[in-house]
């Protein structure tokens, strides 16, 4: 409820305590749990027990010492200090007088005329007084209930609303109740809360400090509640009060249910106590919610069944709300629905947009799994009872799903006998689940399944098949216009009385007659039409291909239901070059005669496509592995057709979507699996040679490749290729006198096994595969990929690496798609490859950051690292073209969908496509975010390279970036400090020179190289698209890799343009993250924006000094006071607002310090100075020599109070100010 937001309620733990008295329990609650407690742990340690017993004195003792702590316990003691008695007579006198005069709020025994409002008379009150008001405005919300006839209303009390009081006046009513139990029965005292705001909260209270009148309370409030809970605002403030009470007592909660079906009162309790219900153990057959509503509506009881279905019906009636206890109802039954669905993954209740996708995940017939079955006949049965008895009208979603679940396949057991028959009976008595025409044919298909499958189950399931003899049961009652039996035979069969009109059977009755116990007579003239062997542009004439066009774009196959697509396949696989120039316009043809009817009034007059297998047969005798090495039976033309056939089979097919989403028709594509088996690069490579005798073919297939596959379209990719084909390469293999294939792939493999021992040998073979060509290395692929795990020994020569990754680039040219996933499952973690755990294409293309989790010792091998940010990165352009594909396929039926369920309405937006199209760019942004976030978690040092690098601390990786930034700058300019990938050692080795690299050995070392590789990879994403770094860097991530990204990214600019967006962020993390990456950025670009944006920081942190409590000013300004420095270093201008910024700091901490002890002499005096010659300027080292902190031990510093070390840390920040203001001097 809204008016009870950010109270804390007694938790279970808590009441549980307070039930048994258990001290130790109670001594474990935190301050706050122990707050709303102590009206009755006061009673019980000041008030004489009746336990006389050791134990309860030993626990009293314990009591009295968890309160002597608190401080609130005064006041309680305080108001226990009063006189009850007179007390009570007064109220009993003012009870009295209320009733002479009607009720009406006259004069007032308990309180006098109030000066000011209730709660200031309150807060001024002495006890006695707070507790004549409380009781006053109590009884006076008591008497209006009473008065009331049962009419809810909201009574409007300062006193229970003023949430600086709550807590004071829950006390006072504890104290009152307990104190006055005849004057204020618990009961009645209960009934009047539910008047107030807060009421809740304060019966909650009120309850725990009582626990035992909790189911007292529970029965009373249930007794006086409303019938159908959920149609006044009373109602539900009830239904709430006790939800939130058997929240706090979860072990009564069943028996609370009980007894709301025992009254037939509040039936929206009863269902949301059975949502909040959480057993110890999980029943895998039914659901707690499915048994408690099919027991309500499918039990004997039928006054319990009149209650619950009312309340189903009148739920319906009011607008659809999340709040409503009906629709959380309705989406946890479609939520376990959804769970058990055939080939279904969904883990949460699907939204309009989601449940689409969900169909279009679960469509087409599946088994449906053996342990769902019994689960699956009771939600069946459920929703029969809620839509044929309580009158639950279905949404399109829940229609969709239940249909789904109905046409599913069960397996051939007894139970799944039962759920076919209870299936069908649900069609039967609810034939509008049965909307669409393709709603119509999947119910038809599964119908012919179950004709079909009869005998299988009789024989299987060891019964009699039942559902067999009722399909011909029903057939002939249909036949006979039998109607009145067919329903009898439904309602006996599901067990339940409905009501079902026999004009609605009136489709089932068509389907019946004319298409399930027919038989259909499919006859056609089939043209047999000769091939012309080996065709060519070389043969002219009119030939058989130019009569099969003619034929197909007239679409005469299909008039006459003729396949043709035998016929098609047999004439490319007769093909040879020169190209024939009717093979493409034939090959486009058959593809629209496809997926386009001939007629819209025959919308299934297609043509069958090529299937899989024989796809899969014509590259089957040159796969990538071979290398066209072993003859094939069908030639390169071959290929190349059929592989422009599937390429425009799948543009043609995302291009007449929302054609064929209008014709409800969706021709099926062809499966990733297949197109891993096709070696498109390959073929790609092999008509580049062939483009004259192939004509327009080459330039057809690049256009579609780069619509379809832009991985395989890279710049990098072209430019790699060029250097393999190039001229160069050709002089090299001219070095080549012995046979190509000189060495075998297993003496590769033995070269490998001994990779350190016989380190000379596998160079030798490695430096002969170079002079191969890339067709010539396909065959040495699972060779390479194979053994590189190998590589990752300690050991292994760099040499034997970097040849490695220039093979691995050169058969990137021919073979992308699957030397990426050889690799990504070469390179897993030793643990996923004793489990043989292969990843396929689609995996990566789903998941691209399948590439980042290999070994972690390719994060340290640069030329491996350098082949895995290579595949990194086409995956991530692959996954963003497949999730583009699958969404232009998915949503013009989805929309066509949302326009049929939507007939007849009006004005409702079209929203479904730009959500699907917002929820898929949120994915990709994710998932680059989470790349980069990885990588970045790769730059940073272990413990071990830290210590390398000299430092060992965490700060060592900043300190040697800076060291070879300064390096670098004195001998070679400031482009020196991180170079690119290439080359970056030799570089700076020059640079460096002997001494130099003696020094920095840490930065080079394969972590250096490694952070170059990552940094070039970055900046390309940041330039590509700027949103990912500002995704990135809103995410955060460790301060210690900042100097590395700031230095190594040349596009780590573009943050300037969006700190303030981040320095306006609540989060403190992300304001002190924004301000050290600034301090970062001005260094390194100290421009007029850096400047502005400076002032800007140094603004947030003066406000944020006003407006910080004493813990977070400390987590503040301790990680940004530093950064100062670097703003004074790069913009001089600013020393003065940073000086002023600094002494306010100081000011403020060192006055908390006073408070608490002295001063922090001479603290103060020591700001002006350091502030007025900071203005000033320094002129010498001597002068700089007398302002020298005083020195103070690692123990002084570490445990001193939080102020005194922010007030050292701004006396070292004015210091290094300075120091760097007389260096600049």
């Amino acid at each position: 409820m809204t008016d009870i937001s950010g109270l804390q309620f007694v938790s279970p733990y808590a009441f549980e305590a307070m039930q048994k008295v258990d001290v130790v329990r109670l001594a474990a609650l935190s301050d706050p749990e122990l707050r709303l407690l102590l009206p009755c742990l006061v009673r019980m340690a000041l008030c004489a027990p009746a336990d006389q017993s050791n134990a309860w004195a030993q626990d009293k003792k314990l009591i009295l010492r968890l309160l002597s702590g608190v401080e609130a316990v005064n006041s309680i003691v305080a108001l226990l200090s009063v006189d009850f008695h007179a007390l009570e007579q007064d109220a009993r006198k003012e009870q009295q007088l209320r009733q002479k005069a009607g009720g009406s709020n006259g004069e007032s025994i308990l309180v006098s005329q109030l000066q000011h409002g209730l709660t200031l008379e309150f807060e001024h009150s002495d006890p006695l007084r707070r507790l004549r008001l409380a009781l006053s405005e109590l009884l006076a919300i008591m008497n209006k209930v009473a008065d009331s006839n049962g009419e809810f209303f909201l009574k409007s009390s300062e006193l229970f609303e003023s949430p600086v009081y709550l807590e004071e006046v829950a006390d006072v009513l504890c104290i009152l109740q307990a104190e006055l139990p005849s004057l204020l029965p618990i009961v009645d005292v209960a009934e009047a809360l539910l008047h107030v705001r807060n009421g809740d909260w304060f019966l909650c209270l009120l309850v725990a400090n009582v626990p035992d009148s909790f189911n007292e309370v529970c029965r009373s409030l249930i007794k006086n509640g409303e019938r159908q809970d959920e149609e006044s605002v009373g109602g539900r403030r009830r239904t709430e009060a006790l939800r939130q009470l058997c929240q706090m007592n979860p072990s009564q909660a069943l028996n609370i249910r009980a007894m709301v079906v025992e009254e037939c009162h509040l039936p929206g309790l009863g269902v949301a106590l059975t949502l909040d219900y959480k057993p110890d153990y999980a029943d895998e057959a039914v659901s707690p919610l499915v048994s408690y509503v099919s027991g309500l509506l499918l039990g004997t009881n039928g006054k319990v069944r009149t209650w619950f279905g009312m309340f189903i019906r009148n739920g319906q009636q009011r607008k659809r709300e999340s709040s409503s206890v009906l629709w959380q109802m309705r989406r946890q039954l479609l939520l376990e629905l959804v769970a058990i669905l055939p080939r279904s993954r969904s883990t949460h209740v699907p939204n309009d947009t989601e449940l689409h996708s969900e169909i279009e995940s679960s469509s087409g017939y599946s088994g449906l799994r053996e342990e769902h079955v019994v689960k699956a006949s009771a939600l069946l049965r459920l929703y029969c009872a809620l839509m044929g008895i309580a009158g639950l009208r279905p949404t399109d979603e829940e229609a969709e799903q239940l249909l789904q679940l109905m046409t599913s396949r069960p397996p051939a057991t007894p139970a799944g006998v039962r759920f076919v028959s209870l299936s069908f009976c649900k069609l039967l008595a609810f034939p509008t689940l049965v909307s669409t025409p393709e709603q119509e044919q999947l119910m038809v298909m599964w119908l012919s399944w179950m004709i079909k499958e009869e005998e299988y189950f009789e024989s299987a399931a060891g019964v009699s098949a039942s559902f067999g003899e009722m399909l011909l049961l029903v057939a002939m009652y249909f036949h006979s216009n039998q109607l009145s039996a067919i329903i009898e035979l439904v309602c006996s069969t599901l067990g339940m009385k409905i009501a079902i009109k026999p004009s609605s059977l009136n489709k089932m009755k068509t389907i019946f007659t004319h298409e399930i116990f027919t038989e259909q007579v499919v006859t056609g003239h089939a043209v047999r039409v000769a091939v012309t062997n080996n065709l060519s542009a070389s043969i002219t004439g009119f030939l058989p291909i130019h009569c099969i066009y003619q034929l197909l774009k007239s679409r005469a196959f299909t008039k006459h239901k003729v396949s043709i697509k035998d016929w098609i396949f047999r004439q490319l696989c007769e093909t040879t070059t020169p190209l024939h120039t009717q093979l493409l316009p034939l090959i486009d043809v058959y593809i629209n005669s496809i997926l386009t009817p001939a007629s819209k009034a025959n919308p299934e007059a297609t043509n069958q496509p090529i299937t899989e297998q024989e796809i899969l047969n014509v590259f089957q005798g040159r796969s990538e592995v071979d290398g066209g090495k072993g003859r094939s039976q069908y030639s390169i033309t071959t290929q190349l057709l059929i592989l422009y056939y599937i390429l425009s089979y799948e543009e043609a097919l995302l291009a007449n979507t929302k054609a064929l989403a209008l014709m409800q028709k969706k021709p099926k594509s062809y499966s990733a699996a297949l197109m891993d088996q096709i070696p498109i690069k390959y073929l790609i490579h092999q008509a580049q040679g062939l483009q004259q005798e192939l004509g327009g073919l080459h330039s057809a297939l690049l256009r579609l490749l780069a619509t379809n596959y832009p991985h395989l379209c890279m710049v990098e990719d072209w430019i790699c290729e060029e250097e393999v084909t190039g001229t160069l390469p050709l002089l090299r293999r001219m070095l080549l006198t012995t046979p190509a294939f000189k060495y075998s792939q297993m003496q590769v493999h033995k070269a490998f096994q001994n990779v350190i021992q016989s380190g000379q040998r596998l160079i030798r073979i490695l430096e002969h595969l170079m002079l191969l060509s890339a067709g010539d290395l396909i065959p040495y692929a699972e060779a390479l990929t194979g053994s590189m795990s190998l590589l990752l020994e300690d050991g292994v020569s760099r040499r034997v690496l970097q040849t490695v990754n220039k093979l691995w680039m050169v058969l990137n040219t021919v073979m992308p798609r699957r030397l990426w996933v050889m690799t990504v499952n070469a390179l897993q973690p030793s643990v996923k490859l004793l489990r043989q755990h292969r990843y396929t294409q689609n995996d990566l293309l789903v998941d691209p950051l399948i590439v980042l989790r290999c070994d972690p010792r390719v994060f340290r091998c640069p030329p491996l690292m350098d082949i895995t940010l290579h595949m990194l990165n086409g995956y991530l352009l692959a996954s963003k073209a497949y999730l583009n594909a699958h969404l232009k396929e998915t949503a013009e039926f989805e929309r066509q969908t949302q326009t049929v369920s939507n007939l007849g309405l009006t004005g409702q937006p079209d929203t479904p496509e730009v959500t699907r199209e917002e929820l898929k760019n949120a994915l990709l942004a994710a998932q680059d975010s989470a790349a980069v976030q990885i990588l970045l978690e790769v730059c940073l040092p272990s413990f071990q390279e830290e210590q390398q690098l000299g430092a060992g601390g965490s700060d060592s990786l900043l300190m040697s970036v800076r060291s070879v930034s300064s390096l670098s700058e004195r001998e070679q300019g400031r482009g020196g400090a991180l170079q690119g990938p290439q080359g970056s050692q030799q570089a700076k080795a020059e640079s460096i020179g002997p001494q130099g690299a003696q020094q920095l050995d840490g930065l080079l070392s394969d972590l250096r190289e490694v952070q170059c590789l990552i940094c070039c990879l970055l900046h390309q994403m940041f330039i590509a698209d700027p949103n990912i770094a500002k995704l990135v860097h809103f995410q955060g991530y460790p301060q210690a890799l900042l100097p590395l990204t700031v230095a190594g990214i040349p596009s780590m600019h573009i943050c300037l343009d969006f700190i303030p967006e981040l320095l306006a962020q609540p989060q403190l993390e992300k304001q002190i993250f924004a301000i050290q990456l600034l301090s970062h950025l001005c260094t390194q670009y100290a421009l007029p924006k850096s400047l502005s944006v400076a002032r800007l920081a140094i603004s947030v942190m003066g406000t944020l000094l006003t407006v910080l409590m004493h813990a977070k000013r400390f987590v503040f300004f301790m990680p940004t006071l530093p950064c100062l420095v670097s703003f004074c270093r790069a913009f001089p201008p600013l020393y003065d607002d940073v000086a002023s910024l600094l002494v306010q700091v100081g000011q403020v901490c060192a006055a908390d310090v006073a408070t608490k002890a002295r001063d922090i002499d001479p603290f103060i005096a020591r700001l002006q100075y350091f502030s007025e010659k900071t203005k000033e300027g320094l002129g010498s080292d001597m002068e700089l020599s007398k302002m020298a902190l005083p020195k103070r031990s690692t123990e002084e510093l570490s445990g001193a109070d939080p102020d005194v070390q922010l007030c050292y840390c701004v006396e070292a920040t004015f210091m290094d100010i300075i120091r760097f203001s007389i260096q600049g001097l």
